[in-house]
């Protein structure tokens, strides 16, 4: 989740209340570094403030939506007029509270956009000769079915929505584990030898690339 409010007190008690709701959390107080954030990481929810130095909030909406950005956005503002909340939502916003505002209101507007069903997106996922289905929950290679585990198609599914990006062991494990997994520790290594093991990721058809001190990439390119 991102959350952008250039009060720093509120910045604070909301970081606080959304991670100790299991949460992870990234702020920012200002609306250019707001705009980076937001097109350079696939948040799962972001709220925003309306009123930010640099860019406004109902800018940064715009411009995410236009960057392909699909996840909830719920606006903050004191502002509590018909026009206003009407211009929010057409820039892009899923909803809009007015300050001041509880935290319970807050975490349940969330919980309840998170609930909404996200864009159509293909149930298909494909690179070279391996497809994974996400409704059928299959893989296979080169016409052969592979088995992988829960969270090794969690992972490569992952994976293949970032094609031709490099993605961080940060961003893995913000994205496919939870909040209490140790981030020093192996596992996303391990998984990674396993997806290869099984898709039979060999040295001269491979497809999951490690890119050293920056993460890993699934690409057809070397």
């Amino acid at each position: 989740m991102l959350i952008v409010d250039d009060d720093v007190d509120l910045l604070d008690s909301l970081h606080r209340g959304f991670s100790s709701e299991g949460i992870i959390v990234d702020t920012s107080s200002s609306g250019d570094h707001a705009s980076f954030l937001g097109k350079t990481n696939e948040y799962d929810f972001i709220v925003l403030d309306l009123m930010l130095p640099e860019k406004d909030g109902c800018t940064i909406c715009a411009e995410l939506r236009r960057y392909g950005r699909t996840c909830p956005i719920l606006m903050l503002s004191v502002n509590a007029s018909v026009e206003q909340k009407v211009r929010l939502l057409q820039a892009g916003a899923d909803d809009y509270v007015t300050k001041p505002f509880s935290f319970r209101e807050l975490m349940a507007r969330v919980r309840a956009l998170s609930r909404r069903p996200r864009v159509l997106e293909s149930d298909t996922l494909e690179i070279a000769d391996l497809r994974l289905n996400i409704q059928e929950q299959r893989v296979v290679r080169a016409n052969k079915e592979i088995y992988l585990t829960r969270k090794e198609f969690t992972l490569l599914e992952f994976m293949l929505r970032h094609r031709g990006q490099v993605v961080s062991r940060s961003l893995i494990m913000e994205h496919v584990w939870n909040a209490g997994t140790d981030p020093f520790s192996n596992t996303i290594e391990a998984h990674i030898l396993n997806i290869r093991r099984k898709i039979g990721d060999s040295k001269s058809h491979r497809l999951l690339h490690t890119v050293p001190g920056r993460g890993y990439r699934i690409d057809t390119s070397s």
